[in-house]
């Protein structure tokens, strides 16, 4: 396992092309996987998108039980226990493919298969396992999951709902109020959070629901939404509701662990369930643009509308290059961790725990990015995509919730550079070191040599190691300052935070590019290279940014001019980027084949 590399060391270890996974590299199963599940997408969900829209919770409900029937409930979930068993990859595969049409059926599909489900085939115990999991799987029965509550948000493990065992120690009654529970309308089984006596952490119950014998639960009425608008989303409220003690998940305390673990899931698979969304709007707004005549002649010709579109392209391309190189990450871990004796369960809660700040900065990239293509699709479509009877809308309405999901944006932007100073802090990451390294060059005189970058990418990956040093010279300055106070400095985290991740992206999309240019020739992927570089010089003009401003905040005087310095240094171009040109030749190629094509 020593050959893999750590969550976070993508910052201080050069990675190559070769040894990331590309959408290029699915197997024939995982295209068959995504045939199946577009065509299954576009029969029933796409064709039937005002039913969604018209707040159809049956058919939500329906559309539900035949994925079941497909299999497409269960492909995570391990063939003992009715599923099919597949690679992590190939859950984030259907996950992407599965979600692109309405965010109503993929936030019941995301509740279910995920946090529904889940924290059953990680935590349960194996007569857990086998008595609810193929239910789980098949559609025959489907998941909710109980964390949230009216003064518990993103305080998660403040919670409120109590769990009292009984006197003869078999059973615990539980009372309290949850709020925002997606799937509560149909389901048969929650995963329930209660704070048994003055525990410090809350404890995992799995908690059975028959709409026949409520069992002191009521259901709330649905709640109207923004978006998401077929989404079931009900308060549950518990009144003496009799659990066994068996149902008891993981031991007692161990529910906070059990829902931050769930959450890093989530927050991957969050990532994957906005990519086709993306892809879709793409399509829609390069159809419109073609067939929209102003002026006598179509608006796809204007220079303004395709800069849009090659914007939008570039961040859909970049998010999948990013989302799939992290979840071959975590699933390369898990089969290692197998290798050595884990079972499946420790193997997969270890392969994600690893991946935490991957899976934080995939969470507030993708999502802001479906945001902005959803507004800019509005955009294109001018009047017209304010209007229902256009995909824009919905779609824009859709994608909101994304921000909040799995941890608000703002809670993952601070955690994805908290957990990667506690990985260093643990020698898991080496940050110190680099940073050392950064702070010695900066002391240093400049090199004013020429390189040669006549290779493909040379300069985009010098500029990436670069951004790198920019990073690490804000966030080691900042930490060593502010030493273990540094989480009370939400602005400064959230500056460095947008550093962190503009390079991940960026350099996922350079990676990935390389290794599609090596294998059909640079020629061939002129627009794949044009989307590389045009995300790199968008990032280095955010890392520019965010840099001054986490300096500004904590450095003053000849500290601050130094560093200032040092980010201007590691922030500059040799060759400068025709950046009009880049995203021509990316339009371009999108309004002849009037749809998103890569």
């Amino acid at each position: 396992m020593a050959d893999i590399t750590r969550g976070g060391q993508f910052l201080v270890k050069e990675t190559k092309c070769e040894n990331i996974f590309t959408p290029e590299d699915f197997s024939e199963e995982q295209i068959m996987m995504r045939d199946t599940v577009k065509e299954f997408v576009d029969k029933e969900l796409w064709a039937h998108k005002e039913k969604f829209e018209k707040k159809d919770y049956a058919y939500t409900e329906e559309t539900m039980r035949k994925a079941g029937e497909l299999g497409l409930l269960g492909v995570a979930v391990p063939e003992a226990y009715g599923g099919l068993g597949m690679g992590f990859v190939s859950t984030m595969l259907t996950c992407d493919y599965i979600s692109g049409a309405t965010g109503s059926f993929s936030t019941a599909f995301g509740a279910h298969t995920g946090i529904g489900t889940m924290p059953i085939t990680l935590y349960g115990t194996e007569e857990q396992k086998l008595k609810y999991v193929p239910k789980l799987a098949s559609g025959e029965w489907f998941g909710a999951y109980c964390l949230t509550e009216p003064g518990a948000g993103s305080d998660a493990n403040s919670g409120k709902t109590k769990a009292e065992l009984s006197a003869d120690g078999k059973s615990y009654k539980i009372n309290g109020q949850k709020m925002w529970i997606s799937n509560a309308g149909f389901c048969s089984l929650m995963i329930v959070f209660a704070r048994i006596e003055n525990d410090k952490n809350i404890t995992g119950f799995i908690v059975e629901y028959d709409a026949a014998n409520p069992n002191g639960i009521t259901l709330g009425e649905e709640e109207h939404k923004l978006g998401i608008r077929a989404s079931s989303t009900r308060q549950v409220f518990f009144n003496d509701t009799v659990v066994p003690a068996e149902n008891m998940l993981a031991g007692r305390g161990e529910g906070f662990k059990i829902a931050m673990n769930a959450l890093n899931v989530g927050r991957i698979k969050l990532a994957a369930a906005c990519l086709d969304a993306q892809r879709r709007t793409i399509s829609s707004s390069v159809k419109y643009a073609n067939e929209r005549l102003q002026f006598n002649t179509p608006i796809a010709n204007f220079g303004a509308i395709r800069s849009k579109l090659a914007e939008m392209a570039t961040n859909a391309y970049i998010g999948e290059s990013a989302s799939y190189r992290a979840a071959k990450s975590i699933e390369d871990r898990i089969t290692a961790r197998e290798a050595e004796g884990s079972t499946h369960q420790e193997a997969e809660l270890k392969g994600v725990e690893e991946f935490a700040i991957e899976c934080s900065i995939l969470k507030v990239a993708v999502s802001e990015d479906i945001q902005s293509c959803a507004d800019e699709g509005i955009q294109i479509f001018g009047g017209m995509g304010f209007s229902e009877d256009t995909p824009m809308e919905s779609a824009w309405r859709d994608a909101r919730i994304a921000r909040i999901y799995e941890g608000t944006n703002e809670i993952n932007r601070m955690l994805s550079v908290g957990m990667l100073v506690k990985k260093a802090m643990k020698g898991h990451v080496d940050l110190l070191g680099p940073a050392m390294k950064v702070a010695e060059e900066l002391m240093g005189i400049p090199d004013f040599d020429t390189p040669d970058y006549s290779e493909l990418f040379a300069e985009e990956k010098e500029l990436i190691g670069k951004l790198k040093k920019s990073f690490l010279m804000v966030a080691g300055a900042a930490v060593q300052k502010y030493g273990p106070d540094l989480e009370a400095h939400q602005q400064l985290l959230m500056a460095a935070s947008d550093m962190l991740i503009e390079i991940y992206m960026a350099e996922s999309g350079i990676l990935r590019t390389e290794k599609l240019a090596k294998a059909k020739g640079a020629e061939n992927v002129k627009e794949q290279i044009a989307m590389a570089q045009l995300y790199l010089y968008n990032a280095v003009d955010i890392i520019t940014q965010k840099g001054k401003e986490g300096i500004a905040s904590f450095a003053e005087g000849d500290e601050q001019r130094m560093m200032l310095m040092g980010l201007r240094r590691f922030t500059k171009y040799v060759n400068m980027p025709n950046v009009v040109a880049l995203r021509e030749t990316i339009a371009a190629k999108l309004v002849v084949e009037n749809a998103y094509c890569f």
